[in-house]
């Protein structure tokens, strides 16, 4: 289910990411080390380049203090873990390329009920994924056409990286939509199974109210229940 619930952040935030403005290239689950890591989203533009975390915590409170992050009542290591990842494809990509400017690691929450900054952290944006496009395109711009360009063919580059994905996207995406169906249909049938107790439930509570309104149980069925001489 996590692994669910992490892909269905990841294709909602590259949703949000389709409306950024000529300028910026977008990848997405970028294989990086092994086949089990992966960074989410990673973006080149105008104002330089960054990975994106995505977290889905629907409905959920965060709140961050410098380099803490809470999800609700429970600590969280994301802005830990962001900052490594993008320290490490910084080295990297300055291995491969004269690049003049870090690389900004961004964690974006799926449908937060709030998020507050007690604290900012030094290097980590924390956001909401609604605001990840508006805040992208108003910062300052640091990479020029020719420097966005070199990255953009670096980074899609299938020998850049150390890993490549194991199934073909086709595929891939042909199992997930499988498995979300099949995790929809799941929780239709939750829902249908939840409203028929509770019908049966508000059956039986009106039963209780009109059996007392007229004084009583029905004889042939509090001889059933053992309750009639108890309800008269």
């Amino acid at each position: 289910m996590p692994w669910y619930l992490g892909a269905q952040g990841e294709i909602a935030v590259a949703r949000l990411l389709t409306g950024l403005p000529g300028g910026w290239a977008v990848f997405h689950a970028v294989p990086v080390r092994t086949r089990e890591c992966d960074i989410d989203h990673l973006l080149v533009g105008p104002a330089g380049v960054f990975t994106i975390t995505t977290k889905l915590h629907r409905s959920a409170k965060i709140w961050v203090a410098h380099r803490t992050l809470m999800v609700g009542r429970d600590k969280r290591p994301y802005i830990r873990d962001a900052e490594f990842e993008a320290h490490r494809l910084t080295r990297m990509l300055r291995d491969l390329t004269p690049l003049r400017t870090s690389v900004r690691p961004v964690v974006a929450f799926v449908d937060p009920r709030r998020i507050t900054i007690r604290e900012r952290p030094a290097q980590v944006k924390v956001i909401n994924a609604a605001d990840l496009r508006h805040w992208l395109t108003t910062l300052p711009t640091v990479l020029g056409p020719v420097e966005r360009m070199a990255l953009v063919t670096l980074i899609d580059s299938p020998e850049t990286w150390s890993a490549l994905p194991a199934i073909e996207p086709d595929e891939l995406r042909e199992r997930f939509l499988l498995l979300d169906e099949a995790v929809r249909g799941a929780r239709r049938r939750r829902i249908g199974w939840g409203m028929l107790g509770a019908a049966l439930i508000g059956a039986a509570l009106t039963l209780v109210v009109v059996s007392s309104l007229l004084g009583g149980w029905p004889a042939e069925l509090a001889s059933c229940t053992g309750q009639k001489s108890f309800m008269r």
